[in-house]
């Protein structure tokens, strides 16, 4: 009888042992989702016209994000950036543009100016956001999170200049970040897009 109720005990511990083994390894699993739910789709930015835009309305959706300036001698990328854009818009793809003036005062207009230089110059139809800063003490939290491994999971990244690419994949998580001397249209961006 001793000998059964030491078995009886010994295999009552082992099961509640073995649930709260299973229950710890739930509750990291839990955290580790938490952790991974670092998406672009935790922010709301205001557009060019001063409307909010909620960055968790492009879920499922490969996106482009790039820092632009209507007075840099890459602003010709306007032209490629559009011309990507009405390639793919109807594939899951959108591009998001985000004046800023921080490199050397190339975007010096009002986000009116700014709105109606992109639409006459380059007839952009893509969503253009309210300028913002996108680097030093004021960096907008959205470029916070693009430029910070410990947000991003990828990795720690400086906006070099005007017409950085970050490229976000359908799950909203930073994949790639592209040099501003290259191309939107560079066939690198373009197999990024197409591939499933």
């Amino acid at each position: 009888m001793k000998y059964l109720l030491i078995i009886g005990s010994l295999f009552l511990f082992n099961c509640y042992d073995a649930n709260q083994t299973k229950m710890n390894k739930d509750k990291t699993n839990d955290s580790e989702m938490v952790s991974n739910e670092n998406t672009i789709y935790n922010f709301k930015v205001e557009d060019i016209q001063g409307n909010t835009f909620d960055l968790n309305s492009l879920k499922g959706k490969k996106v482009m994000i790039v820092n632009t300036a209507s007075e840099c001698g890459l602003t010709p990328q306007f032209e490629q950036l559009q011309s990507l854009y009405t390639e793919y818009k109807d594939k899951n793809f959108v591009i998001i543009g985000f004046p800023s003036n921080d490199f050397m005062g190339q975007d010096p207009g009002s986000n009116q100016e700014i709105a109606a230089f992109c639409q006459a110059n380059y007839g952009v139809t893509f969503p253009m956001m309210a300028k913002i800063k996108v680097k030093g003490k004021d960096i907008h939290p959205l470029f916070k999170y693009l430029t910070t491994k410990s947000e991003n999971g990828l990795g720690d990244f400086t906006v070099e200049w005007n017409f950085q690419k970050f490229l976000i994949n359908e799950k909203g998580q930073l994949e790639k970040v592209i040099s501003p001397r290259t191309l939107p249209t560079d066939a690198e961006i373009k197999d990024w897009i197409k591939a499933k």
